[in-house]
């Protein structure tokens, strides 16, 4: 029953509607779609990156050349191809500090080392780690993103210019009222709409492409009053220029920006490679966990040496590029390139797109990326697993998603702990001879091990005692402690205890702990394995 509802669990972690077919090969029509798809994904990725350069304290322009260093570099080089980099909301907030306190030169220095910290983190393999994050932590990661990914286009329904950052995100400001709101959430409204019948009638362009087209036409050409991308900031600048951090390379700088460079590199391993996963269960490829972190080290040690903010994998974007099409490497690099092209030729152009189009197909970002089926699935898994759900869901929402995964693996792994340690029993029965034998059922571990001691009875048992492990596992040091603690109390009583069956990568354990002393070919069929001698101080030699 476990089983199968972990399985409609994992099933219902891709967003619906996104069942997506195998890549095609590089034709004219798959070119031409991954372009569009690059073109949205750009379109998209421009108030995001001005917004969290904002977050962050530093010029729009910090933000944008992020968003394309490190989403051109990803784009050729990362571990999952369709998936999206760029300036992020969660590394903002941890910059924003360091650059009130230091100024940006420290900033381009700490995101230096953070991309040198995570080649390292990819290079020594520790993205394979991200294999123990459990499913309902998956689940509630997704459910926790897209409630943020909402939460974060309330902005736009603001009057441009009065919000201010707090170090956390964009906060104050006057909310849009009267006409301007409605004719907002009008523009927001029929986005989504042109984005959800679109494909129904004809998939010759993305359908968030077109949506952002059609609205930007008629807000444009009826001359509607509603805030564009241009009220945000001006996005008009050159090629990123290189430029090595002024600061002092002396240890007093390192102590400065290690602390930073280090949360910033883990939080951006952690989403890039939970981003990583979620691309992978999308389009059915597994793998690339180390190659990512290399990656995305790489791109980020090149930011820092062109006056970029630094970034890593983005979920929403992420999307947005899957279901309009991206499945290659050609969507990333098309909308790296369409961004710097914005920046450098297009701006006029781009800024009077209205901010209503670009939330309008965030919110179908959101409304794909929740799943919607965790409410039922919640009826049918442990209540353990539902949960995790919960709680990563509120933890992504009230912290970051980094703390979320983490607090979600540690409480998940405590459960696991908890639940094996109930599992130590024992069916006990006497030989002929007159031995009594206990048939130790469950792991022996940490949490395990006090249970363990319990289930003998030394005062009432007879001279001999034989402790079968054929259903058990001695897992850790404080397994062999109990053994050693169990042997000493019987020995106390004038009694023998003989320990069987035990597997041969425990003989290997307590041989490494100095408590066994075991031949090659001790025991090779798992018979009576060993004997325990207090007196010695060791377990001895097999029968």
């Amino acid at each position: 029953m476990r089983r199968a509802a972990l399985a409609l669990l994992a099933k219902n972690i891709s967003p619906p509607n996104l069942s997506l077919m195998q890549d095609e090969g590089f034709t004219v029509s798959r070119v031409k779609t991954e372009v569009l798809s690059g073109l949205t994904v750009a379109l998209a990725l421009v108030p995001e990156a001005v917004a969290f350069a904002f977050v962050a304290g530093v010029h729009p322009l910090v933000g944008l050349y992020a968003a394309f260093l490190v989403g051109l570099v990803t784009a050729l080089f990362g571990g999952r191809p369709g998936m999206i980099s760029g300036a992020t909301g969660a590394l903002a907030v941890v910059m924003v500090a360091l650059v009130a306190q230091h100024g940006v030169e420290y900033l381009f220095a700490t995101v230096v080392l953070m991309g040198i910290l995570q080649v390292i983190a990819g290079a020594m393999h520790w993205g394979k780690f991200i294999r123990l994050v459990p499913h309902p932590v998956m689940l509630g990661f997704v459910n926790g993103l897209a409630i943020v990914i909402f939460l974060a286009q309330m902005s736009q329904f603001k009057v441009p210019g009065s919000m201010v950052s707090n170090g956390h995100g964009m906060s104050g400001g006057e909310w849009l009222s009267g006409m301007q709101l409605y004719t907002m959430l009008g523009l927001v409204g029929l986005t989504m709409a042109i984005i959800w019948l679109l494909p129904r009638l004809t998939n010759i362009i993305p359908a968030p492409l077109a949506g952002i087209g059609i609205t930007a036409a008629v807000v444009i050409g009826f001359g509607i009053d509603v805030p564009r991308v241009g009220d945000l900031a001006s996005i008009e600048g050159g090629l990123p220029a290189f430029h090595i951090p002024a600061v002092p390379l002396n240890w007093a700088t390192l102590e400065i920006i290690m602390p930073y460079a280090v949360i910033l590199a883990a939080i951006g391993l952690i989403e890039s490679l939970l981003t990583l996963n979620l691309v992978g269960e999308m389009i059915g490829k597994r793998g690339g966990a180390s190659q990512e972190c290399i990656a995305q080290g790489s791109a980020n040690i090149l930011t820092g040496f062109f006056g970029g903010m630094g970034g890593c994998a983005m979920i929403g974007q992420s999307m947005i590029n899957v279901k309009s099409g991206g499945r290659t490497r050609i969507a990333g690099i098309a909308a790296a390139l369409f961004l710097l092209l914005f920046i450098v030729a297009a701006s006029p152009l781009i800024e009077q797109i209205p901010l209503a189009a670009l939330v309008g197909v965030m919110f179908m970002v959101v409304i794909g990326t929740f799943a919607w089926n965790s409410f039922k699935i919640m009826r049918r898994v442990p209540l353990t697993d539902a949960f995790v759900i919960v709680l990563v869901t509120v933890v992504t929402v009230m912290e970051d998603l980094a703390v979320a995964v983490v607090v979600g693996v540690i409480v998940s792994a405590l459960a696991y702990a908890w639940q094996n340690a109930r599992r130590i029993h024992a069916k006990s029965y006497l030989t002929p001879e007159g031995a009594k034998v206990y048939q130790v059922q469950g792991p022996l571990f940490f949490g395990s091990s006090e249970g363990f001691l319990e289930l003998f009875d030394i005062a009432g048992d007879p001279s001999t005692v034989v402790v079968d492990f054929a259903d058990s596992r001695v897992a850790d040091q404080s397994a062999l402690q109990a053994i050693e603690a169990l042997a000493a109390k019987y020995e106390a009583a004038g009694k023998t205890v003989q320990l069987r069956h035990l597997s041969r990568d425990c003989h290997q354990l307590l041989a490494k702990a100095g408590h066994l002393m075991v031949d090659s070919d001790d025991d090779p069929e798992y018979e009576i394995a060993v004997d325990y001698s207090v007196k010695t101080g060791i377990l001895g030699g097999g029968h």
